[in-house]
């Protein structure tokens, strides 16, 4: 027998799923979210429902689609209700819980209904903006703010806050708290500097810009629990046979949560769900909480996933149970980049970090795809890793070897054996895999051109627009990465022209 969807109706008829489900799903929007994925729901969202449980913020979540990616069917066939299966250890315990989220309330299209994201700038209540949009999201491009929608985040945001300043002409009251979640540092200075711009480019009121200066508050922040991607069948079907119903938006953590706020007493108070869990924090200055994370826990992941990957390993927790590569992500978390953070971190501090977040991801009830650590390999490469290899060499003039090895082991992850409809493939004992990174393009003229692999590893390495540097000039590093990529693959790989059949690797 089928089993029933999650959705109202369901709760309906099972109150035990989620008591006073009515009640929190009548709840007013307060905040409007750039974002539809898993870490999204799995931190910011999370942590709203938990609020809205207690009866603190009492608020729910308006969820803006902006990529033409996916579609928001699940969301609409559920009406945005979704299953958290949060599992792991915590204060030496186990713990393997699930929670219903019913914080969202509506999921829109960007693309299709913009007039009606622009109305919520209306709602007095709605004073919260937030978003995940990559590290390659919050850029200043080349927009039209006014086009149905913006092209860019930053265009949209703009667009929206507009609509809001003329709907409350500009008052005090109706200003905005900010709070990007992308992992760049001084995420939200660099997000409000972007919307500034936009509106000098479209020479937009100048009471607007005193407005946006005065009554909105950019804050940068710091999200860390690792949500992988979209959980495998086993998972699926166990979770539905142990609760009784199909869920197309289950999602799966760890137990450990944090979500590092920059902000005043005034965005405190704004942001009331941080009351309900101690993993929100918001304090002035949350730099140590910053680059402890983004140099320890996703420098390691990014310089570690492409090796593990490329040595036929799928997970983060099969990497783990590897003795040779355990050792490799552990040695170069505690012994390359932990002494080289460039910020001023006690060592204690780092080690301790460090060893916390080998057992997370030693999380046996964790499937972290590795190849969903690639998505945007390059981007992340640069802004999580580059300013660490440039701060050890501060303090050492000796190659880091393992970082090499991962570098190395990220050039080769970023050889497309295969373009076909637009996307890039590698190959992985034939067998593709999905290139997901916006420098595919170049790597993929790169590796064509290239007279070897070593030839390609000193022209990547050298080229101050990837890098914001030349890595070259680092003493020892492009020896150290040439001596990795020697037993790359012979550059006559075979490659399909856009449109064609693949004979060789399958990618439908």
């Amino acid at each position: 027998m089928s089993l029933p969807q999650l959705s109202p109706e369901l709760l309906d008829q099972r109150p035990d799923l989620l008591p006073n489900h009515q009640n929190l799903l009548a709840l007013p929007e307060k905040i409007i979210q750039f974002g539809t994925g898993v870490l999204l729901r799995g931190l910011p969202d999370y942590f709203v429902n938990k609020a809205n449980q207690q009866g603190i913020f009492n608020g729910r979540i308006v969820v803006v689609k902006s990529t033409n990616s996916g579609g928001t069917d699940a969301f609409a066939t559920q009406q945005n209700v979704f299953s958290h299966s949060i599992r792991g250890i915590e204060d030496g315990n186990q713990v393997d819980k699930l929670v219903i989220n019913s914080a969202i309330s509506r999921t829109i299209s960007a693309n299709i209904h913009w007039a009606e994201i622009l109305e919520c700038a209306h709602n007095p209540e709605l004073k919260i903006v937030i978003s995940n949009t990559t590290e390659v999201g919050i850029q200043l491009t080349d927009d039209d703010i006014f086009a149905t929608p913006p092209a860019s985040y930053p265009g949209k945001l703009t667009a929206y806050l507009y609509e809001r300043f003329k709907a409350f002409n500009g008052s005090a009251a109706s200003g905005m708290v900010i709070v990007p979640t992308e992992l760049i540092v001084n995420s939200g200075q660099k997000l409000r500097d972007i919307v500034l711009e936009q509106a000098k480019r479209h020479n937009l009121d100048e009471t607007f810009n005193q407005w946006l200066e005065e009554h909105n508050h950019f804050c940068s922040s710091l999200v860390d629990r690792i949500v992988p991607g979209k959980p495998d069948a086993e998972t699926v079907a166990l979770i539905s046979g142990q609760q009784g119903y199909k869920d197309d938006l289950l999602i799966v953590s760890e137990v450990y949560r944090l979500w590092a706020i920059e902000g005043s007493e005034h965005v405190k108070s704004v942001l009331s769900f941080a009351e309900a869990d101690n993993g929100v924090v918001i304090e002035p200055n949350i730099d140590l909480y910053r680059e402890l994370k983004l140099r320890l826990l996703n420098g390691t992941h990014t310089l570690a996933c492409g090796l593990c990957f490329l040595n036929g390993l799928d997970t983060v927790r099969e990497s783990m149970e590897n003795p040779e590569t355990a050792s490799f992500i552990a040695d170069l978390m505690l012994t390359e980049l932990a002494p080289a953070i460039p910020y001023d971190v006690d060592a204690a501090r780092a080690q301790e970090f460090g060893n916390q977040v080998l057992d997370r991801f030693r999380n046996p009830f964790i499937r972290h795809q590795l190849v969903d650590i690639t998505v945007q390999y390059t981007a992340k490469m640069r802004m999580r890793n580059i300013p660490t290899l440039l701060s050890h060499y501060k303090k050492s003039d000796q190659a880091p070897a393992l970082f090499a090895e991962g570098f190395a082991a990220f050039l080769k992850f970023m050889k497309p054996v295969v373009h076909k409809d637009g996307a890039y493939y590698g190959d992985r004992d034939g067998q593709p895999y999905s290139i997901r990174c916006d420098a595919a393009p170049y790597f993929d003229e790169m590796w064509k051109t290239a007279a070897s692999p070593l030839d390609l590893a000193e022209k990547v390495l050298a080229d101050v627009s990837l890098w914001d540097t030349d890595l070259t000039q680092l003493p020892g590093f492009l020896d150290a990465v040439k001596s990795h990529m020697a037993e790359a693959a012979a550059m006559d790989t075979l490659r399909i022209v856009p449109g064609a059949d693949a004979p060789k690797i399958d990618v439908d």
